[in-house]
């Protein structure tokens, strides 16, 4: 069992309040996402239900026990840090083993489990080598290999693939989904990039500023945005934001469009721009164009269209897709 309950939790660094009262659940099973900006308090809550920082004030409970007050080691989780933290003169098999070996676990188990670990993470042949003797994502691996052992009742990993480069990214982040999936076990993960939270979550927590802006699957939160923080911090380009006379014709302060969402064309629409930069992906390419009276704004069309730096272009927003935000920047 892995539910996790947050309840009036805080936490003060002396003056400064990082985590304003907030409550959170977290049920068992659930691949929960911890995003936002640097800053925005994700390392620190997650380090709160860890344990290895004290709350201000408020409760945590795991499995319905109050662990407020329990010590890390025994509130039966396991953390994967963004260091991998692995012995260097040790083998992949003693480093894995090596929270087992200092809960003095008999050494029948301990081979039990460190063999069923390196199974799971396709790190049986290299067992016997040395950290220095692996790629990034195989150190990886086993720092995830040594959590796993644990048998916890839920992962905590602490932005794990900031040290990768971009394919070792894509290939954990894949094999971190899969992990969850053949465990079944609660897994709390905390990163900034918000592609990572929309393709492996089951739950994703906004944070900004130490608060939750919203709670949700990927989708809710990309179909239906509480409000302009999230709005502009979920998705890829981002969210377009137009103030102004263009924003009152639909009874807002603030519209905003996602860049499919706008129609382009050479002839005619409801904006007239001109192409800044063009980027040709192959199965895309995003224009960046200067509308007057308005920001820039982003399009995504799909292929390769013929259409570069320069060019005048039409934008016409699909109405269907439109959001629409008050002055505070919330949803209306």
């Amino acid at each position: 069992m892995g539910k996790i309950s947050l309840k009036n939790v805080t936490k003060a660094f002396g003056e400064a309040m990082v985590i304003p009262s907030l409550d959170l659940e977290i049920e068992d099973g659930e691949f929960v996402v911890f995003v936002g900006p640097s800053g925005c308090g994700k390392s620190t809550l997650l380090r709160l239900i860890a344990g290895l920082e004290d709350v201000t004030s408020g409760v945590i409970e795991i499995d319905g026990r109050d662990a407020t007050e329990v010590p890390p080691a025994r509130r039966g989780l396991a953390m994967v840090f963004q260091s991998y933290a692995l012995y260097p003169h040790m083998s992949v098999r003693k480093n894995i083993a090596f929270p087992l070996k200092m809960a003095k676990m008999d050494a029948a188990e301990q081979e039990r489990r460190v063999t069923s670990a390196a199974k799971i993470l396709n790190l049986t042949d290299y067992l016997d080598r040395r950290p220095g003797q692996l790629s990034g994502g195989q150190r990886q691996r086993v720092a995830i290999g040594r959590a796993i052992v644990r048998e916890p009742a839920a992962f905590l990993f602490d932005e794990p693939l900031s040290n990768l480069d971009a394919a070792l990214r894509v290939n954990m982040r894949l094999e971190i989904s899969e992990l969850h999936q053949s465990l079944a076990t609660t897994m709390i993960y905390v990163t900034h990039d918000q592609v990572e939270a929309m393709t492996m979550a089951d739950k994703i927590v906004v944070l900004h500023a130490g608060r939750i802006e919203q709670v949700g699957s990927p989708l809710d939160l990309y179909r239906s945005p509480a409000n302009r923080f999230v709005a502009g911090f979920i998705g890829s380009p981002k969210m377009n934001f137009i103030s102004g006379a263009e924003a009152g014709k639909h009874g807002a302060h603030t519209i905003g469009i996602r860049p499919e969402h706008l129609a382009l064309s050479t002839t005619e629409g409801a904006w007239q721009g001109k192409v800044a930069v063009a980027e040709h992906l192959g199965s895309d390419t995003f224009l960046y164009v200067n509308v007057n009276g308005m920001d820039p704004l982003t399009v995504r069309t799909q292929g390769e269209a013929g259409i570069h730096h320069g060019d005048t272009v039409y934008i016409s927003p699909d109405a269907e897709h439109l959001h629409r935000f008050d002055a505070s920047g919330k949803t209306i």
